[in-house]
C-alpha cells in the first residue's frame, strides 16, 4: 500500500514523539514562602550532639530530680504521712533514713483528701518542716473564678506560679489519681494524663511523687503490680515505692517497711522501717509524724510477704478508693466513681457501704437517667428521706447499672428524680 509524502510525514512525527518521551505542561512558578511562619516538622537530634548526664538525686536512688515516682500501699499505713516527712527534710536541708544530707529546697503539695490548715500542716510542723518553703495548690483562677485545678490545662500557669517562689525542689501529688480527667484503668488515658507532670518535672527539675492505693487482695505477688488501676501508673514513674505493715522480728509485734519495689534508674531492692507517733507540733494541735528505723535488705516482695490488709481494712480500704474519685463540685456517674473499687475486688455491697460511710450525694440524672453521686461540702446540711433501708430505692442494686426506682406513685417517681439525698 502507497502512502502520501503527508502521511509519511505524520507517522515520523508520531515516532519522533515517541522517542521524545510525553510532553508534560510547564508548571508555574512555586509561591513565595518566605513570609510565612515555620513549617510543622519532626524534629531530630544526632546522639553525637548529645553529652550524657548522670542522673540528679534529691535521696540517692529513692527521689531523682526531673522524674515521677510512685507511692503506694494500703490505707493506715500512712503513705501522706511519709511524703510529708520527705518534704519536711527538703525544706530544712535535713538528713535522710540513710544519714545522707539533703540540699534545702521549695516543696509543693496538691492534696485532693486533706486540708492544708488541719491536717498537712500540722503534719508538717510535726516532721520538723520549714513552713516558709511549703505551698500547696488550692485550685486555678479563670474568668475570675476560682475552678479545681487541672495539671493539662493549667500547667502554663503553674509553671509561673512555681518560678514567682523560686522553683520546687518536690511536687506531691496525693492522690495522683486526681490528674487523670478520664478513665484511670485505660493505659492511653493515663499516659496521656501523666505526661504534663512527666513534663513539669523536666521543666521545673524537680521530683514528682504520686500517692496511690493497693488494689484489694494479690499479697505475694509484686507489690508495684498492686498498684490500682492502669499499668501506666507504674510504668511511667521512673521509681515506685511501697508502703506497708509486716511482722517484725519479735513475736507478736509488727513493723512497717517503705521499699523500692521498681526502679528504672538504680537499684530495686532494699528499704526502711519506719514507725507512725503522734506529736503535739503546737498546744492542742495533734499530728502524725514518722520515725525511721533501721535499713533493711531484700526485694519488695520477699519484705512485703505478709499479709497487711486483713477484711478488718476492707471498709476503710474502700472509703478512700471512692472518696479519690469524687469531690465536691462535680457529679460523677455512680458508675465511674465504682470502677477502681470493682477492679481492686470489691463487691457491689461495698461500694454501697462505702458510699453511705463517705456521706456521699446522690441523685438522678433526669427521669430515665442514671444515679450521680458528688462529696458533700462543709456549708451542706445532711438530710435523709423517710424511707426504709431495704427499699429498692436505698439498695446497692438501684446504683448500679442504672436501675431505676421501681416505685408505684407517678408523684413519688418525680421527686426522687429531683431530691439530691445524703447517704
Amino acid at each position: 500500500m502507497k502512502r502520501s509524502i503527508a502521511e509519511h510525514n505524520a507517522m515520523a512525527s508520531v515516532l519522533d514523539d515517541r522517542e521524545r518521551g510525553p510532553i508534560f505542561p510547564e508548571l508555574p512558578d512555586s509561591p513565595d514562602i518566605s513570609g510565612l511562619g515555620p513549617r510543622d516538622k519532626v524534629i531530630l537530634t544526632c546522639g553525637t550532639d548529645l553529652t550524657p548526664e548522670p542522673y540528679r538525686w534529691l535521696w540517692q536512688y529513692w527521689l531523682a530530680m526531673g522524674k515521677l515516682h510512685i507511692l503506694a500501699g494500703a490505707p493506715g499505713q500512712g503513705k501522706t504521712t511519709i511524703a510529708l516527712a520527705m518534704a519536711a527534710t527538703i525544706t530544712i536541708g535535713g538528713r535522710w533514713p540513710d544519714g545522707s544530707r539533703c540540699a534545702p529546697g521549695n516543696v509543693l503539695i496538691w492534696s485532693g483528701e486533706d486540708d492544708p490548715a488541719d491536717t498537712l500542716v500540722p503534719r508538717l510542723m510535726a516532721a520538723g518542716a520549714d513552713r516558709a518553703r511549703c505551698y500547696f495548690i488550692e485550685g486555678a483562677r479563670r474568668g475570675g473564678e476560682v475552678v479545681p485545678f487541672d495539671p493539662a490545662r493549667d500547667l502554663g500557669q503553674l509553671l509561673e506560679a512555681i518560678e514567682k517562689i523560686g522553683g520546687i525542689s518536690l511536687l506531691v501529688i496525693d492522690p495522683v489519681v486526681s490528674a487523670v480527667t478520664g478513665d484511670s484503668h485505660k493505659n492511653t488515658e493515663v499516659r496521656r494524663a501523666l505526661q504534663p507532670l512527666v513534663d513539669l518535672a523536666a521543666k521545673c527539675d524537680c521530683a514528682v511523687l504520686g500517692i496511690t492505693h493497693f488494689a484489694k487482695g494479690g499479697q505475694g505477688t509484686d507489690p508495684a503490680q498492686r498498684v490500682v488501676g492502669s499499668v501506666a501508673f507504674t510504668a511511667v514513674a521512673r521509681v515506685v515505692m511501697v508502703a506497708a505493715k509486716v511482722k517484725g522480728d519479735e513475736e507478736g509485734q509488727d513493723t512497717r517497711i517503705l521499699a523500692r519495689s521498681k526502679s528504672n534508674i538504680g537499684p530495686d531492692d532494699g528499704g526502711f522501717q519506719y514507725h507512725l507517733e503522734q506529736s503535739e507540733p503546737l498546744p492542742g494541735i495533734h499530728a502524725s509524724h514518722i520515725a525511721w528505723g533501721k535499713a533493711v535488705e531484700g526485694t519488695a516482695r520477699e519484705l512485703l510477704t505478709d499479709p497487711d490488709d486483713g477484711p478488718q481494712d476492707d471498709a476503710s480500704d474502700a472509703v478512700e478508693l471512692l472518696r479519690a474519685e469524687l469531690d465536691t463540685v462535680r457529679w460523677t456517674s455512680c458508675d465511674e466513681a465504682a470502677k477502681p473499687l470493682k477492679a481492686a475486688g470489691f463487691s457491689k455491697k461495698q461500694i454501697w457501704a462505702a458510699s453511705k460511710k463517705v456521706g456521699v450525694m446522690r441523685k438522678k440524672d433526669g427521669m430515665k437517667g442514671g444515679w450521680m453521686w458528688r462529696l458533700r461540702d462543709a456549708t451542706e446540711v445532711a438530710f435523709r428521706m423517710n424511707c426504709p433501708e431495704d427499699s429498692i430505692e436505698d439498695s446497692e442494686d438501684s446504683y448500679f447499672g442504672n436501675v431505676e426506682p421501681s416505685d408505684s406513685s407517678e408523684s413519688s417517681a418525680a421527686m426522687e428524680s429531683s431530691v439530691t439525698e445524703v447517704l
